[in-house]
């Protein structure tokens, strides 16, 4: 049961809130559709009555639903509920892998070896799912050359052609020359 210690469930941090869940008194509509504490549907009903069933087995009306219509409330321990919820979001989290973009910087007189070494390279990143941002530098006379030099961006996405397609293709940037790979779908 939330008592005094209930307002400092609502602390600001950075200008939002900890919870945005409703439950008890915060819960304003007329009408609720409530869940019993076992999972029963309950009904719709009046939020005072709702509430007084809740007082009623000693624990708390936390509205789960706010945008169905009635709202959707459930009869629970809101401390165990917000841990459980906090749980659940932590194993999600666990579950996902965050995309990152690693970058390949090459010379445009790359020799054959090199170009080998960090085409591989450039395979590991794909094969854990990364894209690969591949960057030609150009310093002093090879900016004279950069088009000249597209052929080593364009070998680079063919030696890749087996586990990646080209997401960006090759575009001057200031003293470079990049591209984008992305791992190919099958």
């Amino acid at each position: 049961m939330v008592d005094i210690l209930y307002p400092l469930f609502f602390l600001f941090i950075g200008g939002s809130t900890i919870s945005d869940l409703m439950i008890n008194e915060q819960i304003r509509d007329k009408e609720v559709r409530v869940i019993s504490s076992d999972g029963e549907q309950l009904g719709i009903m009046s939020a005072k009555e709702a509430q007084k069933l809740a007082d009623d087995e000693g624990l708390d009306l936390v509205k789960i639903s706010p945008k169905a219509n009635p709202p959707v409330c459930k009869i629970v321990d809101y401390g165990k509920y917000r841990y459980e919820q906090a749980r659940r979001e932590k194993e999600a989290k666990k579950k996902q892998h965050v995309v990152e973009v690693k970058e390949i910087r090459m010379s445009p007189n790359i020799d054959a070896n090199d170009m080998n070494t960090k085409v591989n390279a450039a395979k590991k990143f794909i094969s854990k799912g990364d894209k690969v941002k591949v960057t030609l530098r150009f310093r002093g006379r090879e900016m004279a050359h950069m088009q000249s030099s597209k052929h080593i961006l364009d070998d680079f996405a063919e030696a890749l052609s087996d586990v990646a397609v080209v997401e960006k293709a090759p575009k001057i940037e200031g003293r470079s020359m990049s591209l984008v790979l992305t791992e190919k779908k099958s």
